[in-house]
């Protein structure tokens, strides 16, 4: 006697087609507005001895000491508003992943409904939450009642479940993730960038005393002082870089552990209430 295998015809899935900010036109802008910040706020010549660019700023005026740390501020601000922007995008973007309710309250009544068998209540709470855990879960619950109709053995729907599961995830996760991997890079690279502006500025003023037929101790307490600026701007970037990935990435471990801990009680109810 033959066994004849039914297949289940899988429809094809598609990915989120809205996404954030993409990360290269937030980079562009933010250079766009780091040059204009540099030029036309640090650069005012209200800031300089005699209203002159090429003197020394004014005694404890930072923003034309700002100024006089040369071209890498403005890369350092671009990085800077780089984080600031995408961290506030990603802020928006991951609160409408999570939806609209308490994502904790929203698995437990899930969870109760699954224990009840009542798979529509379940769906009607995706509904109502929205967002990406919302979209995997409902996902998970219409291949679970899809699977209550195909003459498969239990261990293949079980399968079947998780596999639904498993897609919908890896379609609605980089939504969630993008970006951050920018953020992540800029963590290090703000910080080296201010070291490199620092070494610069430190050669410049050695430069200029060893040039000079006496030591100036203004100029050259001027000229640390401007090169030390470029530290303090990319350490205060790499931190808040640092932060901003922290902070979001435990925003994405929390849904990523509400997805699994569905997943395991979908199949779970399903092997415990179907023969």
């Amino acid at each position: 006697m033959e066994t004849k295998t039914q297949t289940v015809s899988k429809p094809k899935r598609e990915g989120k087609k809205t996404r954030g900010i993409a990360a290269g036109i937030v980079i562009v802008i933010a250079f766009i507005l780091a040059i204009s910040f540099f030029l036309f706020i640090l650069g005012d010549p209200s800031h300089f001895e005699g209203g002159n660019r090429n003197n020394h700023p004014l005694n404890g005026d930072m923003l034309g000491t700002m100024f006089k740390g040369g071209y890498v501020v403005p890369i350092i601000l671009t990085l800077l508003l780089t984080v600031v922007i995408l961290s506030v995008e990603r802020f928006f973007a991951l609160s409408k992943a999570k939806g609209n309710g308490n994502l904790i309250n929203f698995v437990y009544d899930v969870k109760a409904d699954l224990k009840k068998g009542n798979i529509s209540s379940a769906e009607a709470l995706c509904a109502k939450q929205k967002g990406s855990v919302a979209a995997i879960v409902d996902a998970g619950l219409k291949k679970y009642k899809e699977m209550e109709t195909q003459n498969l053995p239990k261990e293949t729907k079980i399968e079947e479940i998780k596999a639904e599961i498993e897609e919908a995830t890896s379609l609605e996760l980089p939504s969630m993730q993008q970006n951050l991997p920018v953020i992540a890079t800029i963590s290090t690279l703000g910080t080296l960038m201010g070291l490199f502006g620092t070494v610069l500025g430190m050669i410049k003023s050695f430069a200029a005393l060893g040039t000079a037929g006496a030591v100036d101790s203004v100029a050259l307490s001027v000229g640390i002082s401007e090169a030390l600026v470029n530290t303090a701007t990319g350490i205060a970037t790499g931190a808040l870089a640092i932060i901003s990935y922290s902070y979001f990435s435990g925003k994405i471990d929390n849904m990523t552990y509400a997805i699994d801990e569905m997943g395991f009680a979908l199949t779970q109810t399903y092997a415990e209430t179907h023969q």
